[in-house]
This record gives C-alpha cells, sequence and structure tokens, in this order.
C-alpha cells in the first residue's frame, strides 16, 4: 500500500460560474481500519479560498500549518489579501523545496480572486506540479472513481445550487466505491457573498 493511501480520504474541486466549490469525506482510518468520521480535510485560509490536503495525516496538520505561517508573512509584508493564484505558486514552491524528503500530501486549492471574482482551482503532485484545468480537480485514494463521475456530471457555468449537488453526487458515488474513504461528506461553496457549508450524511460502512 502506499504512504499516500495510508489513512484514506479524498478531496474534489469543482468550477461554476462566479463560484466555486470544494469537498472531501470525513473519515480519517489506519489502513481498513476507521479510527475517526469527523476529521476536516479542507481548510480556510481567506475569507474565499479553502486548501484541501489529503495524504498522511500527520503530514496534512504540518503542512497546513507552515502555509498559514507562510500566507499571514505574506498578507504582512504586502497588506493585502493573498490570491489564489499566488497562494498555488507559494505552495508549489513550498513543496518543490522538500523534494528529496516530501511531504506525503496531495492539495487541492479552491477560492475566488479577491479582486476579479475569478473562480480558481488548482491540485499538485507531492512535489508541486501545479495542474490548473478550467472544470474539476480530483484527489485521494478514490481519484480513479471521482474522474469518471466528475466527467459524466460536470457542466460549464452551474450555478452555485447546481454546483453543490453535482460535486456531491460525484462525491458519494465514488467513494462508495472505495473502501478507505467516505463516512460522511462536508462540502463548501464559495460565492462572491456568502460561503455556504453542507455536512451530506452517507453509507457508513
Amino acid at each position: 500500500m502506499s504512504i499516500l493511501t495510508y489513512n484514506g480520504g479524498c478531496v474534489v474541486a469543482m468550477r461554476g460560474k462566479d463560484c466555486v466549490a470544494i469537498g472531501t469525506d470525513r473519515r480519517f482510518g489506519v489502513q481498513a481500519q476507521t479510527i475517526s468520521t469527523d476529521f476536516d480535510k479542507v481548510f480556510q485560509m481567506n475569507p474565499r479560498m479553502f486548501l484541501g490536503l489529503v495524504g498522511l495525516q500527520t503530514d496534512i496538520l504540518t503542512v497546513k500549518d507552515r502555509l498559514h505561517f507562510r500566507k499571514s508573512l505574506y498578507e504582512t509584508r504586502e497588506n493585502r489579501e493573498m490570491q489564489p493564484e499566488r497562494f498555488a505558486a507559494m505552495l508549489s514552491s513550498f513543496l518543490y523545496e522538500h523534494r528529496f524528503g516530501p511531504f506525503f500530501i496531495e492539495p487541492v486549492i479552491a477560492g475566488l480572486d479577491p479582486e476579479t471574482m475569478e473562480p480558481f482551482i488548482c491540485n499538485m503532485d507531492l512535489i508541486g506540479c501545479s495542474n490548473i484545468p478550467d472544470d474539476f480537480v480530483v484527489a485521494g485514494t478514490c481519484y480513479e472513481q471521482l474522474y469518471g463521475m466528475c466527467e459524466t456530471l460536470w457542466k460549464p457555468d452551474m450555478e452555485a445550487t447546481q454546483l453543490f449537488e453535482t460535486i456531491s453526487q460525484a462525491m458519494i458515488n465514488a467513494f462508495d466505491r472505495d473502501a478507505i474513504s467516505g463516512w460522511g461528506a462536508t462540502v463548501y461553496v464559495i460565492e462572491q457573498d456568502k460561503i455556504t457549508i453542507k455536512t451530506l450524511k452517507t453509507r457508513m460502512d
């Protein structure tokens, strides 16, 4: 078993029309053993930007804290809110610095630009090679199932309610077919004037 799949879990982000959504499952386990069903893998970094981390649980917490520190230093020095594109560049550089002893995580970034309100999504591998598509990004142990569901359900220019329904259906159907992710899900829908957070009840087996 890969160390990236040791604790299980998945994260997916989707673009919509003037909005973006990011969702994750709630399971934390050690291989096939479930330890907790309320472990958050998505963290709010800015008023309109979220970071999803999936992989080894200890590295998730370490990277989240280090990135929050670097982001705070940037915003203190620049006296402005960090844009998602800049945050992605900072994260990519941070991961590449540790390429010879990498953190075992796969990051997903979702947010709105604070000035233009343009949706932004991005994912990376464990040494910081970024992928910035126009539709969706996935990471985690059930990424193959997520790719299939997202390619089937995603459409351009979805409104917030439709985007929530799409990302929820994609996640639920994907991790129902994966033994080491699931046990409920949390979805964050980011719009210009609000953030909607919903918890989904799913199969608990």
